[in-house]
């Protein structure tokens, strides 16, 4: 399965409140869409000092100031990323 199928179900497991798991997957990729999704779980933990450092790596200097308003900026850049891949 692809780096984008990955994320796409670990998008899914953060939609169903499902942090940990989701976490599970992000750990095994490196990409910078990767450590982004990384960064909004540690967001939603409220582990804000590492979700920064996730975010750096991913190049979100400035992410939203809510886990819900960055998870769905996340997923427009997913989907966006993988249409012709769905």
């Amino acid at each position: 399965m692809g780096e984008g199928n990955l994320l796409i179900d670990a998008l899914a497991l953060c939609r169903e409140g499902k942090w940990d798991d989701a976490h599970k997957i992000v750990q095994q990729d490196n990409s910078q869409l990767s450590a982004w999704l990384h960064g909004v779980i540690h967001q939603e933990e409220g582990d804000l000092s590492n979700a920064r450092y996730w975010f750096n790596r991913a190049g979100r200097r400035e992410p939203n100031p809510t886990t819900a308003d960055e998870l769905n900026h996340f997923e427009h850049e997913l989907i966006g990323s993988n249409v012709d891949k769905l």
